[in-house]
């Protein structure tokens, strides 16, 4: 926890780390305590043994907030799969929740999970995770990938600001490849479990939701689909230029500037 006033959490999207917060929390610490954490398999987090579903992630937002003894209502940023998260949580903690900031979140709008079923895929991506771990490979190429992924995800192939100490922390294990193999592999059963909590758990009425898209390398088409989250959450949508998907390495006062304007 960083700074003073009301609480803001932070989740990161997949395969990304607490420390990915770091340009924003100077812009917020003045004004909001600000959390910040890493699921199973992110970070220094220990390894994701079970898949993620968008009830438990909302949940586990909610079990942080036990652990730091936090009552009071919140407000929670979710960037890219965790815009899920985030989502899921307003609607099954309507009482802890003071407001949302989707940062170029992930957006599936007619979702099913894949034929193939939750448990094989489970074991698939568990396989992988462990052989990935047998050949070494997240030692030898783990930092280099981080890299080169968010290199790609931002305008101009900017580069990775975080500490190289960090990043060979995290990425030279082998959880973070685990954790990354096992969320991908259950993302749309994510995006699903989502949509189904929609139609039981509508949001808190007046809810203030902004919906942050990075229209960098994406397109207009990733434009329009943010913007129509937007409509469908009566959320405030906001296109942010010079962004790519990493919109808080990026553009952190523009993401700053969501959170404290939701208050005003």
């Amino acid at each position: 926890m960083t700074g003073t006033g009301p609480v803001c959490v932070l989740s990161a999207g997949l395969a990304m780390s607490w420390f990915d917060w770091d340009p924003v929390v100077p812009l917020l610490a003045p004004h909001r305590t600000v959390v910040r954490f890493d699921r199973p398999g992110h970070g220094l987090s220990g390894p994701a043994l079970a898949p993620p579903t968008a009830e438990g992630e909302g949940h586990r937002i909610a079990g942080v907030l036990d652990a730091l003894g936090t009552t009071g209502p919140v407000t929670v940023v979710g960037h890219s799969i965790a815009a899920f998260h985030a989502e899921a949580f307003a609607r099954l903690h309507p009482g802890r929740v003071a407001g949302v900031v989707l940062c170029d979140g992930s957006v599936e709008e007619d979702a099913r999970p894949p034929v193939l079923p939750a448990a094989l895929r489970t074991a698939v991506a568990h396989g992988l995770g462990a052989a990935l771990a047998a050949t070494g490979a997240p030692a030898a190429l783990g930092p280099a990938t981080r890299r080169a992924l968010v290199r790609l995800g931002r305008p101009g192939r900017a580069p990775d600001p975080a500490p190289g100490a960090l990043v060979r922390r995290c990425y030279r294990t082998s959880r973070v490849a685990r954790g990354a193999v096992l969320e991908n592999a259950h993302y749309l059963d994510v995006a699903a479990g989502l949509r189904a909590l929609r139609e039981r758990h509508p949001l808190p009425p007046g809810l203030p939701v902004t919906v942050l898209a990075a229209p960098e390398g994406a397109g207009p088409r990733w434009t329009a689909r943010q913007q129509a989250l937007a409509d469908l959450l009566t959320a405030r949508f906001v296109s942010v230029p010079g962004s790519g998907h990493l919109m808080m390495l990026d553009r952190p006062d523009a993401l700053a500037d969501a959170v404290l304007a939701l208050d005003r």
